[in-house]
């Protein structure tokens, strides 16, 4: 029989994360997002706890553990704040796992320590102002190589953890020669290391954003920007598919990211049903009210399903393609439709900002948008299919 009973060991970190979000994180994150100001001390208690290393082998400074524990995480943590969650979940999924992936081992010696222990962050360059979803279509960064140091030109939009002070490294895409060839007709897409600081990388300033507002996201700008030829990530020309495999596996980390942001709005609208009285009775006297709450539950209930599903197949080795698609699309959905009834629920309340469900209405309306909208999650859905665009 087929069961979603976590294991000891499994409940034993979800509940470390339930009480360390409810404890170190729900009665302080408030400010920082009014102030747009990234957590450091909250980051550093995350670190300590070995959360940046839960998937990574031992060996590097990590946990042992594997990417249903990295999400088991991310959900609990979502269910209090999602500016920390995208932290870990850009940090770890999008940032040190390529070079846990596709690294040398010189590379993963030099980097995967620090950032396994959460000394240091790591970045995703991917999104272009030009181009999102059609990377290849709208990607204008360039890496060229004089002799023995690439050469990168371009820019990056949206990226997470960019600019930290603890920031250490960003994996950029790049469109350079076939297999690094000076002077070749075509062009091919590779994946370049560049640490922070690096001549001719330029961070920009804080984006204003509507939510994710304690977590760091700018843009990069490279002029004339040189790093070693060996900061080369994996094979030249195979980036697009190595940051396809990136964004396969980040896709289910965002879903049960979204998942607990559903199960979040669940939670706080069955403290404000029990304490809120209207007319005469408590809130969820109501059956209006009741028959909310118990769709935004099953919503819940169905969206941690379909993110357990996936990091199940893709931790066991299975294709999982389409069913991190279904759990990005269905948990997205999720996170949207409960932070709307959670705010409708909570009436004037939920419109103030020192609620916490008027923080997930804002966070929850990008988890439609990044690492893959909803409607590429349906492209990828109907191509696994067998559908096709005539």
């Amino acid at each position: 029989m087929v069961g979603f009973t976590l294991s000891a060991e499994q409940e034993a970190l979800r509940s470390t994360v339930e009480q360390f979000a409810r404890e170190a994180v729900a009665p302080v994150i408030g400010g920082f997002y009014e102030r747009g100001e990234f957590p450091y001390d909250i980051v550093a208690k995350m670190a300590k706890l070995g959360l940046f290393g839960l998937p990574f082998p031992e060996d590097y400074g990590g946990m042992g553990g594997d990417y249903f524990a990295l999400c088991l995480a991310l959900h609990e943590l979502a269910r209090v704040d999602s500016s920390v969650a995208i932290t870990l979940e850009a940090a770890v999924a999008l940032g040190a796992m390529p070079v846990y992936r596709f690294g040398t081992a010189a590379q993963k010696d030099r980097w995967l320590p620090e950032l396994c222990q959460g000394d240091r962050l790591a970045a995703f360059g991917l999104t272009e102002p030009g181009g999102g979803s059609d990377i290849p279509g709208g990607m204008r960064t360039t890496a060229r190589l004089d002799g023995d140091v690439w050469v990168i030109d371009g820019s990056k939009a949206f990226i997470t953890n960019a600019g930290t002070a603890i920031t250490s490294v960003v994996s950029v895409l790049a469109w350079t020669a076939p297999a690094g060839r000076p002077g070749a007709a075509t062009r091919e897409i590779s994946a370049i290391i560049v640490p922070s600081g690096t001549a001719g990388l330029t961070v920009g300033a804080e984006y204003s954003k509507v939510g994710w507002r304690a977590s760091d996201t700018r843009e990069l700008s490279f002029s004339d920007c040189r790093v070693p030829r060996e900061n080369l990530l994996g094979e030249c020309g195979r980036g697009y598919a190595q940051f396809l495999q990136t964004l396969d596996e980040g896709r289910v980390a965002l879903a049960a990211l979204s998942a607990g942001l559903a199960a979040g709005c669940v939670d706080e609208c069955l403290r404000y049903a029990r304490d809120r009285t209207a007319f005469g009775h408590a809130l969820g006297h109501y059956q209006a009210i009741q028959f909310k709450i118990a769709d935004m539950a099953a919503r819940a209930h169905l969206a941690r399903l379909a993110w357990y599903d996936a990091a199940a197949r893709l931790v066991a080795g299975q294709p999982f393609k389409s069913e991190a698609a279904i759990a990005k699309l269905t948990c997205a959905n999720a996170a949207m439709d409960n932070a709307r009834d959670a705010t409708q629920i909570f009436g004037g309340y939920g419109f103030m900002n020192e609620f916490p469900v008027a923080r997930f209405y804002r966070d929850a309306k990008v988890l439609e948008i990044g690492e893959g909208t909803s409607e590429v999650q349906r492209m990828v859905i109907a191509r696994q299919l067998g559908l096709e665009r005539s």
